[in-house]
């Protein structure tokens, strides 16, 4: 395939402040099929992961354990890149912010942006958030708690160099306001511009003296260098920048990264931050930025003081690597979050893999076994039927490319789906054992079967960067190679002649849902138990107890009609800080609704949402704007809201009783 040129790929790297969940290796899976699809296409990919290893959290884990931080992160560095391993990340580099030669490019990096003037000294006295590394206003907060992670704050003093970040602003507002593509997806970049580049930039902190964990500035060595400034650099140190001039061939190849893959909640540091950084260093931006959405259990964030955890690890074990794979990747949507439970991997494994995949692998080479010693051969007696097979077979690679071009994974893996659900229709059309006790048509169940056998190939070299293992089982099964992507595009291209194995194996087998069911039950105890042993760690309030109302009859709940509603659409009530305007489809019919969740939910994230909605209740005017309805919403001691949703897919208009 036609050389295409570089690629460069990166993921956030990990903070070692524990093992990673499987939220959060949902990100280097994500990027592991991105960067095995782009070699596979004809890119020279480079995949670069890694871990970020300081900061005053990191310190003060490691004085709990009793032991110095290097070999606190050195530890779980270790963990992380094992989990990697596992997992079957083809990373072309590890990168770790303790290393060497990042640690003096970031020195390098911070006395340049000094000696230029971007950097200065001052004194900042804020709200910080250890777990964040970062310092907030008053106004910053959200409920009095940091905005981004909702814990505590505290009161901080000290002396510190801050960026110039205002001298930038209007530089990256243009540029983002130019490349529409470089904030993915669209209310990602939304929420940047509208919360913070429109509104104004402060000067940024970067650098403390209140710990010592951290590169020290080499100039001022009572400071460390802001662990944000730190940890962004890896992806220009790990591709061998040097802020003197002096940045190897490999950085005028790689730079600009082609793709950061990033979880949403850290996207102002690498869509804000990082870009600036850059124009102060005199460097190019990258070309995308792409914030993907988070990996819930069971509709709910994971946490250790949840103990709702999953590790990817305790998953293999149970499922297996590309079963773990497929899950992450197929349940995640593009832009809003995706759900991850016990039961939905058991019936995915089941329904996808087991039947939809696996059994037609099975059924197949079994038939070929039975019927010609395993020989393969297209007889050349084609009949109709196989024309729409053979269409399908041939135009998946321009599907699946085109929604790997937007980064829609998911659809992508649900059109390699789509042509062996194909091959499975095909079978039902052409039944095969029938055809075989007609000896006059024996030319035609061997087209049938080679067919088939073609159908798989092809669907097997699509599904290589997304469950490489499987690929390749498959490929030996059929006693062939995986194929290139260009092959494909081709119908007949497997040997007509070839044997197949004479033992097929079962790809992946049927699990008893109620044996997984506890298995994974047994893991949530675990880590229950573990966030109850673990009391430096945040706790949830597990309850809450509120005012009660007067008691009602039925009736008088009956007259109260809810219903499911699908919001079409949403936008922002103007001169209003409060209140949102949705389009609601309610069975066959569109409520305009109008609801005071705007502080909690963008406008794009609304919508694709399936909610609860008060049908019946009498309209009435929000704001001068007309409401049809009220969406049912829950609310906490500090007065979040959370919007209440189907536990399972309903369609519009389904009603609640």
């Amino acid at each position: 395939m036609q050389n295409k040129g570089k690629y460069y790929i990166t993921t956030a790297i990990a903070y070692t402040s524990g093992k990673p969940h499987i939220g959060n290796n949902y990100e280097v899976v994500l990027a592991d099929s991105i960067a095995r699809f782009k070699r596979k296409d004809g890119y020279d990919v480079y995949f670069q992961t890694g871990t970020d290893e300081h900061g005053q959290k990191i310190e003060l884990k490691a004085a709990e354990k009793g032991v110095t931080p290097k070999e606190f992160v050195d530890e779980v560095a270790g963990t992380i890149q094992k989990l990697c391993d596992q997992l079957n990340i083809s990373y072309d580099k590890f990168i770790r912010t303790t290393d060497k030669d990042h640690e003096k490019q970031v020195q390098k990096i911070f006395k340049r942006l000094y000696n230029q003037g971007d950097i200065y000294k001052g004194s900042y006295e804020g709200l910080y958030c250890t777990p964040c590394e970062s310092f907030w206003t008053e106004s910053q907060l959200k409920d009095g708690k940091c905005p981004d992670c909702g814990r505590e704050v505290k009161p901080a003093k000290e002396e510190a160099y801050f960026f110039k970040m205002s001298k930038y602003a209007d530089r990256l507002i243009a540029h983002i306001n130019q490349h529409p593509e470089f904030i993915q997806p669209v209310s990602r970049k939304n929420e940047m511009m509208n919360n913070f580049l429109i509104p104004g930039l402060q000067d940024l902190c970067v650098s403390r003296t209140s710990f010592q964990w951290g590169i020290p500035v080499d100039f001022d060595n009572k400071h460390v260098i802001y662990v944000w400034l730190d940890a962004l650099s890896n992806y220009i140190t790990g591709i061998g920048y040097d802020a003197d001039g002096e940045s190897t061939e490999q950085f005028h190849k790689l730079w600009p990264a082609d793709l950061h893959l990033i979880g949403k909640d850290i996207i102002r540091f690498h869509t804000i931050y990082w870009p600036i950084f850059l124009m102060a260093l005199g460097e190019e931006l990258p070309h995308q930025i792409f914030g993907h959405p988070w990996l819930l259990q069971n509709n709910d964030k994971m946490g250790k003081s949840k103990g709702n955890i999953l590790y990817a690890d305790d998953l293999a074990e149970l499922f297996g690597v590309d079963a773990v794979r497929y899950f992450v990747l197929h349940e995640m949507p593009f832009e809003n979050d995706g759900s991850i439970t016990g039961d939905l991997m058991v019936e995915r494994l089941n329904s996808d893999l087991a039947n939809t995949l696996g059994n037609l692998v099975n059924r197949t080479i079994s038939m070929s076994n039975k019927y010609f010693g395993g020989i393969v051969e297209n007889k050349g007696a084609a009949e109709a039927v196989d024309e729409d097979l053979i269409a399908v077979a041939v135009g998946v690679y321009d599907k699946v490319e085109a929604k790997m071009a937007d980064l829609r994974v998911a659809d992508a893996l649900s059109e390699i789906f789509a042509l062996f659900k194909r091959c499975n229709k095909y079978i039902d059309e052409t039944e095969p054992w029938v055809l075989a006790k007609d000896e006059a048509k024996k030319d035609r169940l061997a087209t049938v079967l080679y067919n088939l056998t073609e159908g798989i190939a092809i669907g097997a070299g699509l599904l290589e960067p997304f469950m490489p293992e499987t690929a390749q089982k498959i490929a030996k099964q059929l006693h062939c190679t995986v194929r290139d992507f260009e092959s494909t595009k081709s119908f007949g291209v497997y040997p007509s002649g070839n044997q197949v194995t004479d033992k097929p194996e079962i790809l992946f087998a049927r699990l008893d849902p109620k044996e997984i069911e506890e298995k994974v039950e047994a893991l949530m105890q675990k880590q229950a138990s573990q966030a109850a042993a673990a009391p430096d760690e945040q706790k949830d309030e597990a309850v809450m107890d509120i005012e009660p109302k007067a008691e009602i009859e039925y009736g008088d709940f009956e007259k109260m009609q809810f219903q499911v509603g699908e919001i079409l659409s949403c936008e922002a009530v103007p001169k209003s800080k409060k209140l949102l305007c949705s389009q609601v489809k309610v069975g066959s019919q569109v409520k305009q609704i109008v609801s005071g969740i705007k502080a909690y939910y963008t406008p794009e994230e609304m919508v694709g949402k399936k909610v609860m909605v008060l049908v019946n209740l009498k309209p009435a005017k929000l704001a001068g704007v007309l409401s049809e309805g009220m969406l049912l919403c829950a609310e906490d001691a500090d007065g979040n809201l959370a919007l209440m949703t189907p536990e399972k897919a309903m369609p519009a208009g389904a009603e609640i009783c």
